[in-house]
């Protein structure tokens, strides 16, 4: 259970650490936002999280468009059920496709695009009780460690944007950021994502 809550934590740090790569604007308003909280402090704690509302945009996104398991735990149906006409009998075995409902054209505007703001103007987050973002499932069967996960993530990106600057390799231009997802039970990058870091200086 820790293995499997660590993997996709990382990879969905990975995975947003490339979309603020292949979008500047938003890791500088992300950054301004970070380290306007933090201010002189020399980490960020659990408390800041709470103020840091482009942060939580940023989350959401990233949980909509790259989803860490795309097709969910499956479930077995426990009684005969109608789902949009069609009869599924007990004991089927169910997947939900949580990457294509997140990338579903009737729920979301532009849904192949990583835009954060689209959360500052929602309730909708990824705790399942909006059933158009379910990245962790949702109702009694939804993820235990989704608190856990979130908040190690939430933590480990606010203070990657709060200490460091990013920028690929090379001299490479941020429209050859190859972002190819991997086949499998979570969703990787294809190839790993490689940064040039250097230490945020005020």
């Amino acid at each position: 259970m820790y293995a499997g809550g660590t993997d996709t934590t990382s990879t969905t740090l990975e995975w947003t650490m490339a979309e603020l790569i292949r979008n500047p604007r938003t890791m500088k308003t992300l950054q301004n936002e970070v380290r306007e909280v933090v201010k002189n402090k020399v980490e960020v704690d659990e408390d800041d999280l709470e103020k840091m509302l482009y942060l939580k945009a940023v989350t959401n996104e990233s949980l909509r468009l790259h989803p860490p398991i795309p097709l969910l735990v499956p479930r077995e149906l426990t009684q005969d059920t109608k789902v949009l006409g069609y009869d599924i009998i007990s004991g089927t075995r169910v997947l939900m496709n949580a990457w294509a409902i997140a990338r579903d054209s009737l729920l979301w505007e532009k849904p192949e695009q990583f835009y954060q703001e689209r959360f500052l103007e929602t309730n909708i987050d990824y705790k399942g009780l909006y059933f158009e973002l379910i990245p962790f499932g949702a109702g009694r069967r939804g993820c235990p460690g989704v608190t856990f996960a979130t908040t190690v993530y939430e933590l480990a990106l606010a203070k990657l944007v709060l200490n460091f600057n990013f920028e690929l390799p090379n001299g490479a231009k941020i429209e050859q950021l190859d972002v190819s997802e991997s086949s499998g039970l979570t969703m990787h990058k294809k190839f790993p994502l490689l940064v040039v870091v250097s230490p945020h200086t005020c």
